[in-house]
């Protein structure tokens, strides 16, 4: 008795330790845009960044596009997805199509690397030619302006939520509302994914 005890308490500690640290994928979200109006809590386009060789980018510089924002990272079992992000970009960017990847090393250190070598990374291994920003802290005390936007309630409204892993995608319309979450898993030229961002390139900007 004393034995199956014993064995019944390792299981349920190894049990448990399988779950630490495990990706969080809540469901993806996706909202019909907006009427042609500027949201009402602003936007996250409404930030000013650094991108990835250290110069300062107004993210407003974006809007009347259509926008994906990812966090990223080099080491992560998602990482192939940069592969899908620049065929998506590839072939959207000359109708207003633009992704902006956020660099984080939040989860498990899967984004140890200084700028200059995840620039060399991104370039060399996926020949990534869209943006990517300056590495940033994407949870915690240190979230970056732009992901406590993206994340929490009183300007998130239905997308909000913690970042659960990396390669977390948001769908920003013409007009800087979010539109769309995805979670790690959903792969960024999934049907659904590029079925919101041809309606959304579809709408016209408010005022146009």
């Amino acid at each position: 008795m004393k034995i199956r005890t014993m064995l019944a308490a390792a299981g349920l500690v190894a049990l448990c330790g399988a779950t630490v640290d495990r990706p969080s994928f809540p469901p993806d979200v996706v909202k019909a845009p907006t009427t042609a109006v500027a949201p009402a809590h602003g936007s996250p386009l409404n930030f000013a960044v650094k991108d990835i060789d250290g110069k300062e980018q107004n993210l407003s510089q974006y809007k009347g596009k259509v926008v994906m924002i990812v966090n990223v990272a080099s080491r992560c079992g998602f990482t192939p997805q940069y592969e899908q992000l620049e065929a998506v970009y590839k072939k959207y960017a000359d109708r207003g199509f633009v992704i902006l990847g956020f660099p984080a090393n939040n989860f498990k250190g899967q984004e140890p690397g200084s700028d200059e070598q995840i620039k060399q990374f991104c370039t060399s291994k996926y020949n990534v030619t869209f943006p990517i920003m300056s590495k940033v802290s994407v949870v915690g005390e240190d979230k970056t302006p732009v992901y406590k936007f993206l994340t929490e309630k009183p300007t998130a409204g239905d997308f909000a939520g913690e970042i659960g892993w990396n390669f977390n995608k948001f769908l920003i319309d013409r007009n800087g509302n979010i539109i769309a979450r995805y979670n790690s898993r959903t792969k960024p030229d999934d049907a659904k994914v590029t079925g919101e961002i041809e309606k959304a390139l579809d709408a016209q900007a408010a005022g146009k």
